[in-house]
């Protein structure tokens, strides 16, 4: 499968591991890539895995409520379907036990090592390998690189002044206490994103008082709650056709929501019957007022919800608007005077979005001794959000510029996935050891996507996690999927420097 050799490098005596591949996640793209892989039939690979188990957000967001936004038949592997998902957007439980289902169906826990971080990645030149400082003081050799941490994934945790003194209970969103009991509490909630839109309406009837503090409000619009029926699941499972046919619909009702983001003022109609939702589902109109953003819909992820609004015609539950000031022992302070009592404070705050750690937050350095972060300092870039100009070999998913605000990241993972194994296949091909993009073809298409964001709904005043300061847009993929899948159907070996460690060792002799 793979090797363990001990071979003695990185100036040490500690064994070190060699593979071909190193997979740095087990998510939804770590665990596509392994099994685009075994189905090429290529086994010599690992997937590096620092929790102890696979299905990265699905694993960590297990608060109540947790559910994707996307359809179910939309979530899911085109290669690796499920036809019997129960409504129309599935809860977290029920994607956590599909991407279960994957990993041992294709047996993928033989190639993952759990509780295992990547401290660095460091690029051997003279060799065309990279070299990755595990923790436990274990190294492991490979020749490619495939980054599958996802954009989100370090919880984003504000500083409050006095919560040293809190004597409460405190946690985020993603690292959920289910042993606290909220029963009779008095309870803060931070932040009304897509996390906390959903947990909120699941913890308000067992809370004594909650507290909503929103500093900025979100649009949101009506969840498809349909069951599917046990007619809908068996024609699913018996006839492939029937089952892609109404995936291709999803797709397509899906993609064309592009069509106000990118004239914005399509969607002042959208936000008209978005703001009559609101009206109908809130009975005061002062909250009511307090919950219209103040952006145009779609500058923001848009949330999908019918539990959230009718969370505040609840006599216990209370929107608070101003700052807050500080904590003290027992309860929260707004910068208005008013002190709350409070047994427990959640964070529903989201994830750190810096795009210098867009990766990881370790050390990774590329040709000529140069570290991501320092590459990225003006802001996260690469060619397709799959490989970056001077770090060859390293492969990512769901890279710079391709989230998505309306439609399906797992279309975008299953495209990127392919572009790699035809990256891969290709230096298999030409006899080379290292791929690596042309600087002027990376630096070419960052200008050609920053000049199709100009104009965008994202673009249009508000400030998003999808920015970095000063405003660049490095997270969305900024027109229509079907584009992004037609321009990485096919490797351009033009596009590329294919390096030869051989050469450079004559070189060098």
């Amino acid at each position: 499968m793979h090797d363990a050799l001990s071979n003695h490098d990185f100036s040490t005596n500690h064994a070190v591991q060699k593979t071909k591949i190193a997979i740095i996640g087990a998510g939804f793209g770590g665990l596509a890539m392994a099994i685009r892989l075994l189905q090429q039939q290529i086994t010599d690979f690992m997937i590096l895995e620092k929790a102890n188990e696979v299905g990265g957000t699905w694993r960590e967001n297990q608060y109540p409520g947790a559910a994707c936004d996307v359809q179910s038949h939309m979530y899911s592997l085109s290669f690796a379907p499920k036809t019997d998902w129960s409504k129309r957007y599935a809860e977290a439980p029920e994607i956590f036990a599909y991407i279960q289902g994957l990993t041992d169906q294709f047996q993928l826990r033989d190639y993952c090592q759990f509780q295992t971080e990547v401290l660095s990645a460091h690029y051997q030149e003279q060799d065309c390998e990279w070299h990755l400082q595990l923790n436990q003081q274990r190294k492991l050799i490979a020749q490619y690189v495939v980054f599958a941490s996802g954009p989100l994934h370090v919880p984003q945790i504000p500083h409050i002044p006095g919560i040293e003194k809190f004597k409460g209970k405190v946690f985020h969103s993603s690292q959920w206490d289910h042993q606290y009991d909220l029963n009779g509490k008095n309870v803060a909630s931070i932040g009304t994103g897509g996390s906390a839109i959903q947990y909120i309406p699941e913890i308000a009837p067992q809370t004594r008082q909650l507290y909503v503090f929103q500093r900025t409000a979100a649009w949101v619009i009506p969840r498809d709650e349909r069951l599917y029926s046990q007619l809908e699941k068996k024609l699913f499972k018996k006839f492939d056709w029937f089952r892609k046919l109404h995936r291709a619909r999803l797709y397509w009702s899906n993609e064309s929501r592009v069509v106000p983001i990118v004239k914005p003022g399509v969607m002042k109609y959208t936000q008209k019957l978005a703001e009559a939702f609101l009206k109908y589902q809130v009975k005061d109109k002062r909250i009511a007022a307090k919950l219209i953003p103040d952006y145009i819909m779609g500058c923001k992820r848009i949330l999908v919800s019918n539990k959230y609004y009718p969370t505040f015609n609840r006599t216990n539950v209370e929107l608070v608007t101003d700052a807050i000031q500080e904590l003290t022992e027992h309860s929260i302070i707004t910068k208005d005077g008013k002190e709350r009592p409070i047994d427990c404070l959640i964070y529903g705050t989201g994830f750190i979005t810096d795009p210098r750690i867009y990766l990881k937050s370790f050390d990774c350095v590329g040709e000529h001794g140069v570290e991501l972060k320092q590459a990225w300092k003006d802001g996260a870039e690469s060619y397709y959000g799959i490989c970056t100009k001077g770090f060859p070999n390293l492969f990512q998913l769901l890279g710079p510029n391709t989230v998505l605000a309306h439609n399906s990241v797992v279309f975008m993972i299953e495209a990127q996935v392919d572009y790699i194994l035809q990256m891969i296949k290709l230096v298999e091909r030409t006899q080379t050891d290292a791929i690596v993009i042309k600087d002027q073809v990376h630096d070419d298409y960052n200008r050609y996507v920053q000049e199709m964001l100009a104009g965008t709904i994202w673009q249009s005043g508000c400030v998003s996690w999808y920015q970095q300061d000063g405003g660049k847009n490095f997270a969305l993929w900024p027109t229509y999927t079907w584009k992004y899948w037609l321009k990485t159907q096919k490797v351009n070996p033009a596009d590329y420097r294919l390096l030869n460690k051989r050469a450079k060792q004559q070189l060098a002799s």
